[in-house]
């Protein structure tokens, strides 16, 4: 009993040293931040987006074909570039949030 009871202790000690319980908050509100962006970036970028571009739809098909013999290799570089919009879109919200919020200050550097 006394060597299971080590065993959990060890977990426990485990937990508290590696800061997991941290880490699962860290992650349920990242993933509900990750939406909120999501949203904000559907709601004001992609038509920023769209009135620059003509479509988003547009934008994602978007693309070349390069024909070598009797093989043909279609280049889908609209959907890159819009992903790559949405990505520093995404960047750009986070960067400001975590600034103006000033949460960079938030966290305790290790020693």
């Amino acid at each position: 009993m006394s060597q299971k009871k080590t065993r959990f202790s060890g977990f426990v000690d485990f937990i508290r040293t590696q800061g997991v319980v941290g880490l699962a908050v860290g992650l349920a509100i990242g993933t509900a931040a990750g939406d909120t962006v999501k949203k904000l970036v559907q709601a004001f970028i992609d038509p920023i987006v769209q009135l620059i571009v003509g479509s988003q739809e547009g934008l994602q098909a978007a693309s070349f074909t390069v024909e070598i013999g009797n093989r043909q290799g279609e280049f889908m570089y609209g959907a890159f570039i819009s992903s790559l919009i949405t990505l520093i879109a995404v960047a750009l919200v986070v960067y400001v949030v975590v600034h103006v919020l000033k949460l960079d200050k938030l966290d305790k550097k290790k020693d």
